[in-house]
């Protein structure tokens, strides 16, 4: 599918104005950098590139787009035609997904002609603006479960698109699993789902919908046990199932409270295997108030797919240089830095990360033996690099970058950014 129109209207009348002045063909360098982090956090994880990389991929305009544009008036004929032959031949290079982001970290550099580079805008944004954040707020949960089974299920509680989106960033993250199959379907991620409480409800008595449960789907399902009664409910399943029930859930109520009674009545009913999952309003901190409770899995929803109150990481795409040049926007509170830029995190002896270092990219500074330059390419000539990680080594790649998050970083407390930012 086309997504040259997942775009924003001005894109299209800048190129308009661009193509007729001259300047359409100048090069130009935009690049993608958050000025700030959300509000109380320490870093910020970059997601969603892979996904922006096969969307840029199928960004050119069919007949019907062209068509579109031409009804409404959106641009004149010239641009039409223009844009009737496009498709991206410009370089980007970028932090590939699962790399922490610092404030002013380059995420991306576009290098193209103005007109080639300036319709991304929107697309790039809209992309890594949304999965970043997802994946910011899902590392955080993965990180106060402290190594528990983590199952995204926020489908209800967004847009059907970004469900998907929103499954892939939080696996990225850490998540063990996802309840929307179209993500299993597009990203080979795995699926976890049993039964609501309008199953437990269709049946005349819990004990009938236990038993259909388990003769369908076998004793290492799970049973849903608040719906009516939890401790009658937990009684329920144990002597349908037998001791060897693989888990019951619990939706509602105080979930420290119900859990530690859970595990001593499953114990004392001989279900000592039995797993215990939680749900309902997780964020990360509940979940992290739920740590030392004997709770074996968590279901996030809604905080998950908004990005636990913050559902944009606040990335911009800027114009930076021009013909070589450094170009700088000076409005009051949205200033950018002119020139293509680079960055390296320097690291002490141990790993743990000390500083983003942001300069300009013809003047490398010198690079200490703990540290590590940061962009890599991702298209040349229009052409997708081979070789770039699949999102099972984006997900290692973050595991192994938050072991070098200094300790006070990785604290739910507001602060600082975990490391500063320093620019040459």
């Amino acid at each position: 599918m086309s997504t040259s129109l997942f775009t924003d209207h001005y894109e299209l009348t800048m190129l308009a104005a661009a193509l007729r002045d001259g300047t359409a063909e100048r090069p130009c360098v935009f690049e993608v950098f958050a000025r700030r982090l959300p509000e109380g956090r320490r870093y910020g994880v970059v997601a969603g590139t892979g996904r922006l990389l096969d969307a840029i991929a199928d960004f050119t305009f069919t007949e019907r787009d062209l068509e579109l544009l031409e009804r409404t008036n959106v641009v004149d004929e010239a641009t039409l035609s223009w844009l009737a032959d496009y498709t991206f031949t410009g370089d980007v290079d970028g932090y590939p997904e699962g790399e922490l982001y610092f404030p002013g970290s380059p995420i991306l550099s576009v290098r193209a002609p103005f007109g080639v580079g300036v319709v991304l805008e929107t697309l790039a944004l809209s992309i890594l603006n949304h999965d970043s954040a997802i994946a910011s707020a899902a590392a955080r949960m993965v990180g106060a479960a402290n190594g528990r089974r983590m199952i995204e299920m926020g489908s209800r509680r967004t847009h059907e698109e970004s469900a998907v989106a929103a499954a892939r960033a939080a696996f990225l993250a850490g998540f063990t699993a996802t309840s929307n199959l179209e993500a299993a379907r597009r990203h080979g991620i795995p699926t976890a789902g049993t039964c609501a409480h309008a199953f437990t409800l269709l049946h005349d008595t819990e004990e009938s919908a236990f038993r259909s449960q388990i003769e369908t789907l076998g004793v290492d399902t799970t049973l849903l046990v608040d719906t009516y009664d939890i401790t009658n409910g937990i009684k329920t399943a144990v002597q349908v199932a037998g001791p060897s029930l693989g888990s019951v859930r619990i939706d509602s109520g105080d979930l420290g409270v119900l859990a530690r009674q859970a595990r001593d009545q499953l114990d004392s009913l001989g279900a000592r295997n039995t797993r215990i999952v939680v749900s309902g309003d997780l964020d990360e901190y509940s979940i992290a108030m739920l740590r030392a409770e004997p709770v074996d899995a968590y279901g996030v929803g809604t905080s998950l797919v908004t990005g636990s109150g913050a559902p944009t990481a606040g990335m911009v795409y800027k114009l930076v240089e021009v013909d070589g040049r450094p170009v700088a926007k000076r409005s009051s509170h949205k200033e950018s830095r002119g020139g293509r830029k680079a960055s390296l995190r320097r690291h002490k002896e141990t790993g743990t990360a000390l500083e983003e270092v942001v300069f300009p990219h013809a003047s490398e500074p010198e690079m200490g033996a703990h540290d590590r330059l940061l962009a890599v390419p991702l298209i040349r000539g229009g052409r997708r690099v081979d070789g770039l990680d699949t999102l099972a080594e984006s997900r290692e790649r973050l595991r192994a970058a938050l072991v070098t998050v200094p300790w006070e970083g990785l604290k739910l407390s507001r602060g600082e950014p975990a490391i500063p930012t320093t620019f040459l």
